[in-house]
């Protein structure tokens, strides 16, 4: 998890773990399973940890170490929901489906309860503030939504937010109750160990090369010739998705979302910043997100550009954001910068496959991966040992992006298009 300028500048996660590593040494030779499972973020352990303790034999396979992509490089916000608001998701999914997202935060909290994960787990409160005063109709609209299916919502004038975050520069907004916030490199190293503790096998530096048919059962052969047969496969490799799927990848934009954090804030200026602990996001089409993170450091994420960020000038645009909504802050050094890919998809959903018999595929979180990946997961492995479980998400074919080869450029085109949509509001 080596930040991008590499020479020791790693995430605030990695900084302040305490959750040591899990022992996930390399597959070394050829095994059985009921399930092999792509991948050691979130999804692929939560369905690890679910078929586990069902009594299903499941191993995962993990081409780095678990937590290594975006499970162990987020925001660390624990977000109830959807993008989409609850009516739009009752139309295209059913009431089920809406319910199902809306309780994904709970869930995840639950879980880290029931498994006394040491992640720093705060069922805080997530703010999703506006600036523009354009975006305040559709706030009341979303809290109204939510408020009639039991959602803990209320809605937040100016000097709400204000009063809330301490941050300057907001129209309005609404909070949930439900979310919060979360170590995410310690909650992906403590669920790995979960199903380690169950009874899966978890095995890194494990890439794998090749998955094929043979007779009833798909076999995943890694890069060092070790492989595995098992009757259901899971791929749960996220915004890191290769061709080990043919089509799979195309399906969505590996999208790059940066982040920075400061050296702890002085008592005075970390007084009144967000001193009720919550997560904030906002309403732009290209949205930052914040929080206050271990130490009491400032953290600040967005998107960034599509290709590896090649130096601090990448980060530019986060220092900016923070000066501007916390100007007091702005004279305390950045101690971490570092990014990572989200897996974003043509209609802002998380996508459900089954491309063969026997293989299901789970992507496309849209920057809400930390509680919709987890329940996903879960509800994925208890689906594969009784099939009278419903998975909670219509499973849909895959229909590779037009032109995804050219992603980084007109990726990087829409993000400034999107911009400059978003300055012209007020």
């Amino acid at each position: 998890m080596a930040g991008p300028l590499g020479g020791g500048v790693t995430s605030v996660w990695e900084a302040t773990a305490s959750v040591a590593a899990p022992e996930a040494p390399p597959l070394a030779e050829s095994v059985r399973a009921d399930v092999a499972i792509v991948g050691a973020g979130y999804t692929g352990l939560a369905a690890a940890l679910a078929l586990a303790e069902r009594g299903a034999r499941a191993i995962v396979l993990e081409a780095h170490e678990p937590g290594f992509g975006a499970s162990g490089r987020n925001g660390g916000q624990v977000i109830p929901g959807l993008k989409l608001d609850p009516d739009a998701l009752d139309e295209r999914f059913g009431e089920a489906t809406t319910a199902f997202v809306g309780a994904a935060a709970e869930a995840t909290f639950a879980l880290i309860e029931r498994l006394q994960i040491p992640c720093s787990a705060r069922r805080s409160g997530w703010i999703q503030a506006t600036v523009k005063h354009a975006h305040r109709g559709v706030v009341s609209a979303r809290v109204e939504q939510w408020r009639r299916r039991g959602a803990p919502v209320e809605a937040l004038d100016a000097a709400g937010v204000a009063k809330a975050t301490g941050a300057r520069g907001f129209a309005g907004g609404w909070r949930d109750a439900g979310g919060g916030v979360l170590h995410p490199l310690d909650y992906a190293r403590g669920l790995c160990k979960a199903a380690q503790a169950a009874g899966a096998r978890v095995h890194g530096g494990s890439p794998v090369t090749s998955l094929t048919r043979v007779g009833a059962r798909w076999r995943l052969t890694t890069v060092a010739g070790a492989s595995v047969e098992a009757e259901n496969v899971v791929l749960a490799t996220n915004g890191y998705s290769d061709s080990l799927w043919p089509g799979l990848k195309q399906t969505i934009l590996p999208a790059r979302s940066c982040q920075i954090a400061t050296a702890p804030l002085p008592g005075d200026v970390l007084a009144h910043i967000l001193p009720g602990g919550e997560a904030v996001s906002d309403t732009r089409r290209i949205s930052n997100y914040f929080r206050v993170g271990p130490g009491g450091r400032l953290m600040m994420g967005g998107r960034g550009p599509f290709r590896e960020p090649r130096g601090l000038e990448d980060y530019a645009f986060l220092r900016e954001a923070l000066a501007a909504f916390y100007p007091e802050a702005a004279a305390v050094p950045v101690e971490h910068y570092w990014s990572g890919r989200v897996a974003m998809t043509a209609d802002h959903l998380p996508h459900l496959h089954e491309p063969a018999p026997g293989v299901i595929a789970a992507l496309g979180y849209n920057g809400r991966g930390v509680a919709l990946a987890t329940a996903l997961g879960l509800a994925i492995g208890a689906h594969l040992v009784d099939r009278s479980q419903r998975l909670p998400f219509r499973v849909s074919r895959l229909k590779p992006l037009p032109l995804h080869g050219l992603h980084p450029i007109y990726g990087n085109g829409a993000i400034a298009y999107h911009r400059a949509r978003d300055a012209m509001e007020s």
